[in-house]
């Protein structure tokens, strides 16, 4: 069943509606002090490249985290962007609870049942050509181990990655990523090329009637990696859609195009749907959107549901080679049975009860809840997205298009404090956008919440111009 879909909300007839409570405040740290908790945060915690938040935490459950003065926050971001099926969801937990007491750990060489289960599901799943997986624990390690996999596969070493980009935070995924992080510790990874970012809405490079114009974008971009280039180009890596670059999705044909651009040069294709797959855009994985299939997939965030899984696969050709060549990537969670066993289990909840349609109508009436709010507010510049995944970008000036970053801020607090939670990406580098990405078992009475507190934090924030 899915948690936040309540007997008495309208769902999507094809979704459980198992009933539950209409608020699951969990009870493990109730009665907690906040403003100890605010201090201890100062005192021991380390800063890894964010600004904590002030409040803390306590509990999660559905579609909602609780702060530990009571504030219950409808969480549109699936924590971060990975909660598929919402918080503490049955089923997951009742995973979770028999392999941590029956089968959680194992030697890496050793093979064990949720492993295979997992493997064959996802590569049934999936089209021809991406028939072997492994299973990691992070989107970032499994992007490492995809372009070490492309790099021993090819004999060669060039990357070719996309302006705006996240791909994680380890040598090779950090040096294939043009968005933060690459500052303070010296030369990255040698051989890396930047191919220019498909911002439809900010690109300088336009048909002579104003639209976006990437394929020439797509070739400039390409002819600058080729006067780059020492001869050794081995893959591209690329996001269907750029979440943290402010939720640009790639234009249609575009995917195809890096596919056609790749093959003319013997590289490899690497696509990362970290965030986009397991169903959150509207198609299970978003390459099946566009036809097109890649050399390496590789899945994270939403595969594990919250909990540390990731994937790498690929065909069984490349497995092949890769192994004569001695490819390694031995960790000490490789193929972990209990974390395989939640992603298993994501899997077979989201097959079952449909939940890629329903992600796909949720997404329509979130898509067009967010028009009406553009429509009717001037600082809203563009909204875009697509499925259960959408970016409001906040501007000062429509035409101009100035960003707005302090007013983004200002909307993104409002909402928290009314009782939504929608992520700001306001790196210096982007104009501040509100980054939407709720659970796919979110119900329509859940999108009209949410838009409903989007809309107030709109009309309330000083500075907000109202149309109509």
């Amino acid at each position: 069943m899915a948690p936040g879909i309540t007997a008495s909300e309208p769902v999507d007839s094809d979704v459980d509606t198992a009933t539950q409570s209409t608020d699951l405040r969990p009870k493990l740290y109730e009665n907690v002090d906040q403003n100890a908790l605010e201090k201890k945060t100062s005192q021991y915690l380390f800063n890894y490249g964010t600004k904590f938040m002030k409040d803390i935490i306590c509990g999660s459950k559905g579609l909602y985290v609780y702060t530990a003065n009571g504030h219950k926050v409808l969480d549109w971001t699936s924590g971060q962007m990975s909660c598929l099926l919402g918080h503490g969801h049955p089923e997951v937990v009742k995973t979770i609870a028999d392999h941590a007491a029956n089968l959680d750990h194992l030697f890496s060489g050793m093979v064990s049942p949720p492993v295979l289960a997992l493997g064959e599901r996802l590569c049934s799943l999936l089209p021809d050509g991406l028939d072997k997986a492994f299973f990691l624990s992070t989107g970032g390690e499994s992007n490492e181990a995809a372009i070490k996999l492309a790099k021993v596969y090819t004999g060669k070493f060039e990357i070719v990655a996309v302006n705006g980009s996240w791909h994680g935070v380890t040598a090779q995924s950090l040096s294939a990523q043009y968005h933060y992080g690459r500052k303070g510790q010296g030369p990255l990874m040698p051989g890396m090329h930047m191919l220019p970012a498909p911002n439809a809405y900010r690109s300088i490079f336009r048909r002579p009637d104003g639209s976006y114009d990437w394929e020439a974008e797509l070739d400039y971009g390409w002819g600058l990696v080729d006067q780059a280039s020492c001869g050794s180009l081995a893959a591209a890596i690329v996001e269907c859609v750029q979440s943290s670059a402010g939720v640009h999705v790639l234009p249609p044909g575009y995917l195809r195009a890096l596919r056609a651009h790749c093959g003319r040069r013997g590289m490899l294709l690497i696509v990362d749907e970290a965030q986009t797959g397991v169903g959150r855009c509207g198609d299970l994985a978003a390459i099946l959107h566009e036809g097109v299939v890649p050399d390496i997939l590789t899945l994270s965030k939403t595969l594990g549901n919250g909990l540390p899984l990731s994937a790498v696969v690929t065909s069984r050709e490349i497995e092949r080679v890769a192994a004569e060549r001695d490819y390694c990537f031995y960790t000490t969670h490789v193929n972990d049975p209990l974390p395989a066993a939640v992603g298993n289990k994501v899997l077979e909840i989201v097959v079952r009860d449909n939940l890629v349609a329903h992600a796909r109508a949720m997404g329509s009436l979130l898509h067009s809840g967010l028009a009406r709010l553009q429509s009717r507010y001037l600082c809203i510049g563009d909204v875009r997205g697509r499925g259960l995944m959408a970016g409001v970008e906040i501007v000062a000036d429509r035409t101009t298009k100035e960003p707005a970053q302090e007013l983004a801020r200002e909307l993104a607090e409002r909402a928290y404090e009314l009782g939504v939670w929608a992520n700001l990406s306001s790196h210096g580098s982007f104009s501040g956008i509100l980054r939407i990405a709720p659970p796919i078992t979110i119900t329509a009475e859940q999108v009209q919440e949410g838009l409903g507190l989007l809309e107030r934090a709109f009309a309330e924030t000083p500075g907000v111009v109202r149309l109509y």
